[in-house]
């Protein structure tokens, strides 16, 4: 929808701000609600992540010895202003983006890159041994999943001749759905999310029976709450922009809600379907097999887009 909201307004409270906030929670709570049900159990009440949310808040942050404390305070800060940062340049609930400019797909990747750098530097800044191995298993899968998950993404880009996201989310409904045409990087856009946020069965960076909770052990209070809706925040941009490139964009508000609740849906039936993966598993299986694939599929577009040219004279003529 062509609907500009004023700056401010956009930028601290719809579609951004704590509308995003709000909508990483309710996000976080459908995924549980399904993944319980998928496994025959009751599930969260509607309130609980809010309730989880608001407890965090409300406990004393301890800053364990051995931490630099300007890091241990501020990572959890800087993590989740990205993650809120790039939903500026995502056409979320379905209306144009609040910032768009050329080149804005490369910026948002990158900004959705940092909550995993801050948790690997929030692991590595401990001296808590749990901590230090789910810092190092976090940055190792995020070099893993990174790259198929760009590559997927830049897909869609290459074929509409176009960086910004705002444009391709109107020229992906304009034309044949590319999770058709390109179903590869659908599937490594689609996995790739779910690795980058540490999801089952991805999720052996913070595996609580071998390493508590990973790097994010020595946290409590604002600052795990932070980091915690900070990657809600993720899931809701990172659903939005697959729905925007792989299945035909947004057209109205509508057109978000099911398409990323279709996505929600196929990303709690991965989680509660396989077992947890070793970190030998989930990094060289992916990053030998994902990224190949993703690659093949970028060169027959690229080629593609080079003869079709001819193709059209040859026809023509």
């Amino acid at each position: 929808m062509n609907v500009t909201f004023p700056s401010i307004v956009a930028l601290l409270f719809f579609p951004g701000g704590l509308f995003l906030l709000a909508s990483g929670l309710v996000f976080e709570y459908i995924d549980r609600k399904l993944i319980a049900r998928f496994q025959n159990r009751i599930g969260p009440r509607w309130f609980q992540p809010l309730a989880d949310f608001i407890k965090l808040l409300a406990k004393e942050e301890i800053i364990p010895q051995g931490t630099i404390k300007a890091l241990f305070i501020g990572l959890p800060i800087v993590a989740l202003a990205a993650a809120l940062t790039a939903g500026l340049s995502v056409p979320l609930f379905g209306f144009k983006p609040v910032v768009s400019f050329t080149g804005d797909l490369i910026v948002t990747l990158y900004l959705l890159s940092l909550m995993t750098l801050c948790i690997g530097l929030a692991g590595a800044n401990t001296e808590d041994r749990f901590s230090i191995v789910g810092a190092t298993r976090a940055l190792t899968q995020l070099f893993s999943y990174e790259a198929p998950f760009l590559l997927a993404l830049l897909g869609p880009a290459i074929a509409l001749g176009t960086w910004s996201i705002g444009e391709i989310n109107q020229g992906a409904g304009q034309n044949l759905w590319f999770i058709l045409s390109q179903p590869i990087g659908f599937l490594a856009a689609l996995i790739g999310l779910m690795g980058k946020l540490e999801l089952p069965p991805f999720d052996a960076p913070e595996a609580e029976t071998e390493i508590v909770a990973g790097a994010l052990t020595e946290y409590s209070g604002r600052g795990y709450a932070l980091f915690r809706i900070g990657r809600n925040v993720e899931l809701v941009i990172g659903l939005t922009l697959i729905a925007a490139f792989y299945l035909g964009g947004f057209a109205s508000p509508l057109d978000f809600l099911w398409k990323t609740f279709v996505l929600l849906f196929i990303t709690a039936g991965l989680q509660a379907l396989f077992a947890r993966l070793r970190i030998d598993q989930t990094v060289g299986l992916w990053w030998r097999i994902g990224s190949i694939l993703v690659l093949v599929q970028l060169l027959m577009i690229i080629i593609g887009g080079s003869l079709a040219p001819y193709v059209a004279g040859l026809i023509g003529g």
